[in-house]
């Protein structure tokens, strides 16, 4: 029951992030494709709402946002540290580029010449699909910026990193990948997938030199599941005990109540249940779901937003 399970499809950059982390820390993981697009039936299962990719399941504990799952790799395997306690620092730079650099990159890359290599083989009716999906997903959020801007602001990055790499490290905050650099690196792997834009790389040396050593680490050693396979493993698990948290509460709530949590950016479905965890880094509700069994599903408190009742 203590596999780790990766919810996710091979195309999304969060979930490259997470795929090479796994990698980096020799982690062995079970993976489950979900679709790319909603609906998720099963994924929401799971999550009660939550929709972004990727999702990572431990037994009946899931956990949602990239930010968040990075920290439960750290704590289950030491080797490759993601969060050093002398480079602060790398958080900084992780939330940074979650936020402003994969903004850039995937506006930059959602122009033409991206459209043909991201949706090659794919028919009018499945793109159509897939961009009525991200419309709806950013509702109620920022929208995407415009090509030009987004081609200005991924130089300014590009130029930004190659300027921290001139002295000749390896990577960008400390002698080994910290979570900066996986953080960093997601959103120029998604400018990658599209030749005809990637040479906007290759203008940067040291930086694509960076993204090969990134790349070298692979993804560690990975086995399919089913999504039915990962709900019978959740309704078989129970949840984690959640005792060791320190209760830290700025909703006027106590354990138990009645709470919805959802994202504060994009993708802003809420998550309803009963609220067992509210500590300085992580908000989690336990629910009940006819097909997952009882499970809690946690969030960063960063980046999210909940509300009483």
């Amino acid at each position: 029951m203590n596999d780790i399970i990766l919810h996710h499809y091979a195309s999304s950059p969060f979930a490259e992030k997470i795929r090479l982390i796994l990698g980096a820390k020799g982690l062995a993981w079970r993976s489950v494709e979900i679709p790319w697009i909603m609906p998720k039936p099963d994924l929401v299962a799971l999550t009660g709402g939550y929709r972004r990719t990727p999702v990572l399941q431990i037994g009946a504990d899931i956990y949602c946002d990239t930010a968040l799952i990075a920290r439960v790799l750290d704590a289950r395997s030491a080797s490759v540290p993601l969060f050093p306690a002398n480079r602060a620092a790398a958080v900084s730079v992780a939330e940074l580029a979650d936020r402003d650099l994969f903004a850039a990159a995937v506006a930059y890359v959602f122009q033409p010449a991206g459209f043909a290599a991201l949706f090659q083989g794919m028919g009018k009716a499945q793109i159509d699909a897939f961009m009525d999906d991200r419309k709806a997903m950013r509702a109620g959020g920022s929208s995407r910026m415009a090509v030009p801007e987004a081609l200005g602001q991924l130089h300014a990055w590009l130029q930004r990193i190659s300027d921290h790499l001139a002295d000749g490290r390896r990577f960008l905050v400390a002698d080994s990948p910290t979570i900066a650099d996986f953080s960093v690196y997601h959103p120029l792997w998604f400018v990658g997938r599209a030749p005809a834009l990637a040479t906007v790389l290759g203008r940067y040396p040291g930086v694509a030199d960076w993204v090969t050593r990134m790349a070298a680490i692979g993804q560690g050693s990975s086995t399919p599941m089913t999504s039915g396979e990962a709900l019978e493993t959740a309704r078989a698990a129970r949840p984690a005990d959640v005792e060791g948290h320190v209760w830290v509460d700025y909703h006027g709530c106590q354990p138990g109540d009645e709470v919805e949590i959802e994202p504060a950016d994009y993708g802003i479905v809420p998550v309803r249940g009963r609220l067992v965890v509210s500590s300085a880094q992580r908000l989690s509700v336990a629910r009940s779901d006819e097909r997952a069994g009882e499970v809690v599903v946690h969030f960063p408190r960063v980046g999210y937003r909940m509300r009483k009742g």
